[in-house]
């Protein structure tokens, strides 16, 4: 797999597809939407570009959904401004993003641990398990600390990899991150956003072309990460990413090949 990642990112970069005007604009909106979608969200792409670039709001959308698009939105500029500088990862750094993620989907619960406000950032009060028959995330007692060795742990191999030119060994960095703070879940809402920023987070800081996942994805997504955790093997979602993220880089490729042809026709018979 190391061997086709590194042959389509030579056939992607030959094309000069990430020079394009805007290409990085317009995959920003991708990773956002794709991202909200898997939670359940039906904006678009092109209502996503339409609210972000103009602030014309798409019609007919739950109001819910809008606003999850545009906090997600604000996450990823703050992330984006955070990877350009290098800043370290902490318990601070993750509760900006959390809060910028939830600001105006999240709210408060109240338990007999006490209350507390995913809008504001706080970490999770309460056991919660994946689904009706997933099992358990880790006792909510023990989320700061792992929080903290993650943190430490990402710190620590982030800086290697910035020395490194081995791109590969990045993206595979890049997916344990995001499963290992998927399986901390830190929040009761908003873990699969915030895991999936913090992947791109990371990409985008190791100069890599950031991955997402489409929607029509989200079962086998769900599932190597069902799988990766519950078999206490990450190799299981970080080959499932690395595939995933071939495929989406090919068919970047085959669009914008067929956009050249396109275009060489009308100049041709203009």
């Amino acid at each position: 797999m190391k061997s086709e990642l590194m042959d389509t990112l030579s056939e992607h970069d030959r094309l000069g597809i990430a020079q394009q005007f805007d290409y990085s604009k317009f995959s920003l909106y991708s990773l956002i939407t794709q991202s909200t979608a898997i939670e359940g969200s039906t904006v678009t792409e092109a209502e996503n570009q339409l609210f972000f670039d103009e602030g014309i709001p798409p019609k007919k959308r739950n109001l819910s959904e809008v606003l999850m698009n545009l906090d997600l939105h604000n996450a990823y500029q703050l992330s984006i401004r955070f990877a350009k500088h290098h800043r370290d990862y902490s318990r601070g750094l993750l509760w900006e993003i959390s809060v910028v993620v939830l600001k105006n989907t999240g709210c408060s619960y109240n338990t007999a641990l006490g209350t507390f406000d995913s809008s504001k950032g706080d970490l999770r009060k309460v056991n919660v398990s994946a689904g009706a028959s997933g099992k358990s995330y880790i006792n909510y007692s023990k989320v700061e600390g792992r929080l903290k060795k993650w943190c430490s742990e990402v710190n620590e191999k982030r800086k290697e990899l910035l020395k490194s030119e081995e791109v590969y060994g990045k993206y595979l960095f890049t997916f344990d991150s995001h499963l290992d703070l998927l399986t901390i879940h830190p929040w009761v809402d908003g873990n699969g956003r915030t895991a999936r920023l913090v992947m791109n987070q990371l990409q985008f800081e190791l100069g890599l072309i950031p991955a997402k996942i489409l929607k029509e994805d989200k079962a086998e997504y769900i599932d190597a990460l069902i799988k990766a955790r519950e078999g206490h093997d990450p190799s299981v979602f970080s080959s499932f990413m690395m595939a995933l993220h071939i495929r989406n880089l090919q068919a970047e490729i085959t669009e914008f090949k067929k956009s050249q042809e396109v275009s060489e026709d009308k100049t041709i018979f203009s």
